[in-house]
């Protein structure tokens, strides 16, 4: 990190090597620049559209079964899901996304914490299973029973790399080299699904997952996690020194200085973080009330075909 006073630092001259390194966007950041600088030529644009396809592909195989799946998953998977990744890292967002702290960290936070939680309330492995011939069906059930899928689907491990990870990656060398190198900058793009995706899947998650946790630990798992982002946010806020080292200065933005920024993505991350955890905990209550109610239907049912044997028993002596 940098280590400036905050009241004296001036505009650097811009390093060409810095700015040839990543690529950051320099002119001004404005709404219409999320449009215009819209862009496909990533890696990422061809998953989003190969798991788009799978997906439709997969529900219009259960339609020509005459199988019913829900049409929401298929909005919550293909909306906010595969596009709120797209809307963060395709559009004008992803262009600034080296330019701007806050910028960064709406990404960050879209990324692994609300594109997975619609992600997994689209349930794409119960869609896969059902869907499925009979071989490949066999080694999808054998990757979710085998061991590394109990590591790393148990709560408590996802839950330690969504917590750490943010410290190891803001608090060290990496995040400057990720402003450097495209490369690692896209791997941290997936790095952060893929934890979020572990972290929210067993959590809220409609796909059969080993080891999943009753609702109440689920429920205190992720209040356990509002704190984290709470530090996270007001030690970025409250920094003396610029994350990145001397990275956002070396821009030379004439129209964004990097200090008030930083505040205002520690600001992004304490206030964005809270508000999916409240959210979190809305839909995990909605999702325990329903479990709930299915169940005391089908003890119901249950405690309704004994009545009818014991009459039928009675009626036959």
């Amino acid at each position: 990190m940098l280590h400036v006073d905050p009241g004296s630092a001036s505009v650097v001259p811009p390093a060409p090597d810095v700015l040839a390194g990543g690529g950051a966007e320099t002119t001004p950041f404005t709404i219409s620049a999320i449009f215009t600088h819209a862009t496909l030529n990533s890696w990422l644009a061809v998953g989003l559209v190969l798991a788009a396809g799978c997906y439709l592909y997969g529900v219009h195989r259960l339609r020509v079964r005459g199988h019913h799946w829900p049409p929401l998953r298929t909005v919550l998977f293909l909306g906010p899901g595969l596009g709120g990744i797209a809307a963060v890292t395709l559009s004008g967002l992803g262009a600034y996304d080296t330019t701007l702290l806050s910028v960064h960290m709406v990404q960050h936070m879209v990324l692994s914490m609300v594109a997975p939680i619609f992600l997994a309330l689209g349930a794409p492995v119960t869609l896969a299973l059902r869907t499925l011939g009979k071989a490949p069906r066999r080694r999808v059930l054998a990757v979710l029973h085998s061991r590394v899928a109990k590591v790393v689907t148990f709560p408590l491990f996802a839950y330690a790399l969504f917590v750490v990870n943010p410290f190891v990656l803001y608090f060290s060398g990496i995040y400057r080299w990720t402003l450097e190198n495209p490369l690692g900058h896209e791997l941290v793009h997936a790095h952060f699904i893929l934890t979020g995706c572990l972290f929210f899947w067993p959590l809220v998650g409609l796909d059969p997952l080993p080891g999943r946790w009753p609702y109440p630990a689920r429920a205190l798992l992720m209040v356990l996690s509002v704190p984290f982002h709470t530090v996270l946010g007001l030690t970025v806020m409250q920094s003396t020194t610029l994350f990145g080292g001397d990275w956002y200065p070396s821009l030379a933005l004439g129209w964004a200085d990097p200090w008030s920024d930083q505040k205002a993505a520690g600001g992004i991350l304490w206030a964005g973080g809270e508000f999916v955890s409240v959210t979190m905990l809305g839909v995990l209550v909605v999702q325990w009330v329903r479990q709930s109610e299915r169940e005391a239907r089908r003890m119901d049912r249950e405690l309704d075909r004994q009545e009818a044997r014991e009459r039928a028993a009675g009626t036959s002596v």
